[in-house]
């Protein structure tokens, strides 16, 4: 049975009634990974200090050059002080200024490529570990670009604030300093007055249009997903001709996307003119107090040109003061979408302490009284009490939704069972780690999908690090090495995506060549032949037969020639177990086992071949 969760949120990304992390809670949530560099950073920081010191004594320097321009022309001092002294310790402070620069961003590229390293791989390994719910329910999409974002965020967030922010509050503290002691306080009054009200502007400007971005980002990533499950969709697409469909609900997407970005445009435009203002009017204030203190004798020209130089420098990185904020508060946002997924609760999880499967003991499978429901509202099984001895086959037929392809997925612990247990051999699987319980299960399942990548890696995913050798065995077996080896690149074609260059048959004999390649004590078949012609059927089936020989096998199956050698077969019907017995002994009851195979005697026999499709072909 196919049963599936509710359609997903907009945002699956977050959890239902999660309360909104802070910006200082997710930088707090990132610390620990820069921490793993601590030395790194602290020669970051110590370069970054450096580099803000030989900035602020440039103009400094500059000034003692032009009051130094002060003496006479036929003074040796023009000559050898001014030349030699000031020109190359101005040389050596813009030196230093680039070098302490490229130092501090050399030691910090390992911490900042380390902590998106470690994050994108935390994440990326979290989203394997959480439950098949999550996975139905996500939109891929959207998910990509979350994590996308969220690691460009990290790199974008340490080189704004590390390289940016803190550097220009250093440099501010040092020329407000300068400029109390040096001069009047009223240069440092001016200089903190605009930089006070040109932070408040732009924070307060800034979180107003925090919405729009959100919405950008939101559309952007709708747009994303409408694209991406359209294409994945593809023959879909093509079956019912709604190319137009698609285009105009992908532009409709991308329409919304279009308002909120001018919307955004139009209000940075406010943002960045309102900013100028403030520069403008503080350089004026301080550019006239200079003057009219060199008009009074209080200063000297060296003076002046030391304030401009020191209001230029300011002004430079507060010009981006407002985009690098607006960033900040953008990469703080994207991290915190992808800390979210980290944080997502895994369903099924191992419980504290679990220990491997021991396979040692057997194989055998036993289902006690269980009960489950994908939702509370809908039970799928209504106390299914059954067993498969070891080394013995047990098929599970029954109309489509009476819970056949649900006891596959709970015997991989896809979902636990709310009542009842799945025990291997003797051993609960809730109280073992889950990777033994697959490991010790093959599957080939009735929907097969491919990784877009060759043949040979398609079936050697069965058991990593398989030789060619083992491959084309495994192939053999499965009756797809002819096949394969009549191709220009035999084993290195190209399956593409999702495998859509292979027809339904081919892709299920390699899931069962990638199922026997792993050779697990335990097998599950899942409609293993319904995408074969009779011909190929039989002998696929034949081969299954053969390789279930000796192992614990689960059948599920619809078309009942498939089970007739079963060892025992289960006649499932809105999640219980109607009739059990073997074939003979079904048919003799004359229940539902015997009408379903009455009614399949009748049909007529599908055409040889009429499931082939040869790779490369026009689906």
């Amino acid at each position: 049975m196919r049963s599936y969760a509710p359609a997903a949120p907009d945002t699956p990304s977050a959890p239902p009634g999660a309360p909104p992390r802070s910006d200082w809670a997710t930088l707090r949530r990132l610390l620990p990974y820069l921490w793993q560099y601590k030395w790194r950073v602290v020669f970051a920081l110590a370069f970054m200090v450096g580099a803000k010191f030989a900035n602020v004594g440039v103009p400094v320097l500059l000034k003692n050059l032009v009051d130094a321009m002060s003496l006479k022309p036929d003074d040796p001092a023009a000559v050898l002080v001014v030349p030699v002294g000031l020109l190359l310790a101005y040389g050596l402070l813009r030196l230093s200024t680039s070098l302490f620069t490229e130092l501090r961003d050399l030691v910090f590229a390992q911490a900042t490529q380390g902590a998106a390293r470690s994050i994108a791989l935390q994440t990326f390994t979290h989203l394997h570990a959480l439950s098949l719910r999550f996975h139905l329910e996500r939109q891929t999409g959207g998910m990509t670009r979350d994590i996308e974002r969220g690691v460009r965020g990290i790199e974008s967030l340490i080189s704004y604030s590390l390289y940016s922010i803190v550097p220009t509050v250093i440099e501010v503290a040092l020329v407000l300093g300068i400029l109390a002691v040096k001069f009047d306080a009223w240069f440092a009054w001016i200089t903190l007055a605009a930089l006070a009200l040109y932070i408040t502007f732009t924070v307060l400007v800034t979180e107003w249009r925090t919405q729009f971005r959100k919405q950008v980002n939101e559309f952007d990533s709708t747009a994303h997903t409408r694209a991406i499950d359209s294409l994945l969709n593809y023959e879909t697409v093509k079956y019912f001709g709604n190319e137009g469909y698609e285009a105009q609900r992908y532009d409709d997407s991308l329409q919304r996307l279009r308002r909120a970005r001018l919307k955004s445009q139009t209000t940075l435009s406010l943002l960045n003119a309102g900013q100028q203002l403030i520069i403008a009017v503080a350089l004026v204030g301080m550019l006239w107090r200079a003057t009219q203190g060199v008009a009074d004798g209080r200063m000297t020209l060296g003076d002046l040109v030391m304030v401009n130089a020191f209001m230029i420098q300011l002004y430079i990185p507060l010009n981006f003061l407002g985009v690098i904020y607006r960033e900040i508060k953008q990469n703080l946002t994207d991290l915190d979408k992808m800390f979210t997924l980290m944080e997502r609760d895994r369903e099924v999880a191992d419980a504290p302490g679990a220990q491997p499967l021991d396979t040692a003991r057997g194989s055998g499978i036993r289902f006690e009284q269980v009960d489950f429901a994908y939702e509370p509202a809908r039970p799928i099984l209504h106390g299914v009490d059954f067993e498969i001895p070891d080394g013995k086959t047990v098929a599970v037929v029954g109309p489509s939704g009476s819970g056949k392809s649900t006891l596959g997925r709970l015997l991989y612990r896809f979902y636990d069972v709310q009542a009842g247990s799945v025990r291997i051999a003797g051993q609960d699987i809730r109280a073992v780690t889950q990777s033994s319980v697959r490991r010790a299960i093959g599957i080939v399942p009735q929907d097969t999908v491919l990784f877009n990548d060759t043949i040979a890696y398609n079936i050697g995913y069965g058991r990593p690090g398989a030789s060619q050798a083992e491959i084309e065995a495994a192939a053999r077996a499965a009756h797809i090495h002819d096949f394969i080896a009549a191709m220009p690149l035999g084993y290195q074609t190209m399956v593409g995506e999702r495998g859509l260059k292979l027809s339904g048959g081919e892709k299920q004999r390699v899931a069962i060549a990638r199922t026997l390649l792993k050779n697990p004590p335990i097998l599950i078949f899942d409609e293993a032949t319904s995408a074969l012609d009779s011909a190929n059927e039989r002998a696929i089936q034949a081969e299954l037969q053969s390789v279930a020989r000796g192992r614990t096998t689960l059948v599920i199956a619809h078309r009942l020639s498939t089970v007739v050698d079963a060892h025992e077969i289960l006649v499932m019907e809105a999640g219980r177990i109607a009739e059990r017995g073997s074939h003979a002994q079904l048919l003799a009851a004359g229940g539902r086992y015997a009408r379903m195979w009455a009614l399949q005697q009748n049909e007529p026999a599908p055409a040889a071949g009429a499931a082939h499709q040869a790779v490369g072909s026009t689906p």
